[in-house]
């Protein structure tokens, strides 16, 4: 079936002014003024008129397979069901592993990037995990990445408690492996990395960058919004070429008193004339949100849900002031860029058709996930296998 969107005011995230777009095989086949086709053909039509039709928004830091057991194991966070992903604009989803790599597997995590395939979405993953050496599926980070087809690169962990310590030259080797493979099977191979509130904050990496040969842009550094300390730091590392990935969920008015807002750190960055290319937001997802007492004793868990990345979108123009292309490029095309999916977080010809249209409230009417609709007028149109 062919579908076609009438009247679309396209953002890509630059603007491209209204045009009718054409989706077939699940790619955009063309952008157009006025695209007529015969009545013969099988054609549904979707008319958005009066709407904005944005990229479907790029996840790249979700617990799919759930995260948390801080508390023990009946805080461990319940898998992701696709329904969750699709109302909150997500049509690109990537997991990866927390806390918790002993009671999780990445064979699990690999097993779920494939059924949330199948069910609709685009899926991807990082092996690792917090722990030094790596938890894989194939015995080494080097072999994940480049044979099995979801895996992208590797995820780990430093300045947390709950990390391994790793040695700054453990995460220049690590980094150094992921980058190989990367090469090897056309992948991005870089490295997540979980940033935690200790007071050494980026230094592990910054000292494995300045003693080694692996570039700044290898490294994902995440969560840099944790506290303002540690956003400045990011600032400092955005300066000098390497990603950043804000947490959308990080929020000082939901209870993250430390924290700095997203919309703020984005519109803070965009203020600096800073390569905002390189800037990502991400839900951290189904993970878990561990409160701890000053004694380091585990107070209370919550579950990072998904309705941050678009409140955050919409703060980011409404309270922010920022331009619908500058609120967009961290949800779509600066974590394409960066997870190296080319095929990815634009409206252009050739590309997926994963695309969100969105209502003069910036509010969700419709979103279509390679080139299949799977949510319209705020009714879910396809749910996961067991929903």
């Amino acid at each position: 079936m062919l579908t076609l969107i009438k009247n679309a005011n396209i953002f890509s995230p630059t603007p491209l002014g209204i045009n009718d777009i054409l989706i077939a095989g699940g790619k955009i086949c063309a952008i157009e003024k006025n695209i007529i086709l015969s009545d013969v053909l099988n054609v549904s039509v979707i008319d958005a008129k009066n709407k904005l039709v944005v990229p479907g928004f790029i996840d790249g830091h979700v617990h799919l397979i759930g995260g948390g057991g801080e508390g023990g194991f009946h805080t461990r966070t319940p898998e992701v069901v696709l329904s969750s992903l699709v109302k909150a604009g997500i049509t690109t989803v990537v997991g990866l592993l927390g806390t918790d790599g002993i009671t999780r597997h990445n064979e699990s995590l690999y097993a779920k990037t494939k059924a949330l395939t199948k069910e609709g979405i685009s899926a991807y993953m990082f092996t690792g995990g917090y722990q030094v050496p790596s938890n894989t599926v194939t015995g080494s980070v080097g072999g994940d990445i480049t044979f099995l087809d979801t895996v992208l690169g590797l995820k780990t962990a430093v300045s947390d408690h709950r990390s391994s310590q790793p040695s700054v030259s453990e995460i220049v080797r690590l980094a150094s492996e992921s980058r190989v493979a990367g090469l090897i099977a056309e992948k991005c191979g870089r490295v997540v990395v979980h940033l935690g509130g200790s007071s050494s904050g980026f230094q592990p990496i910054i000292e494995a960058v300045n003693t080694s040969d692996i570039p700044i842009r290898q490294f994902i550094p995440t969560h840099v919004n944790r506290n303002k300390a540690l956003f400045e730091q990011a600032v400092d590392w955005l300066t000098n070429g390497g990603y950043i990935d804000i947490t959308a969920g990080i929020n000082p008015e939901l209870g993250a008193s430390n924290g700095v807002k997203p919309s703020t750190a984005i519109a803070s960055c965009t203020a600096k004339n800073l390569d905002m290319t390189k800037v990502c937001i991400s839900s951290d997802g189904n993970g878990s949100i561990p409160l701890f007492d000053q004694n380091g004793k585990i107070k209370g868990i919550g579950v990072a849900g998904f309705d941050c990345l678009l409140n955050e979108f919409k703060d980011m123009i409404m309270q922010e002031k920022l331009s619908i292309t500058q609120a967009l490029m961290p949800f779509t095309s600066a974590p394409a860029d960066c997870l190296q999916l080319p095929h990815k977080g634009l409206i252009e010809a050739g590309k997926d058709a994963d695309i969100l249209i969105l209502d003069d409230n910036f509010s969700i009417h419709s979103l279509i996930a390679k080139g299949e609709l799977m949510l319209t007028e705020g009714k879910l149109l396809r749910g996961g296998f067991f929903e």
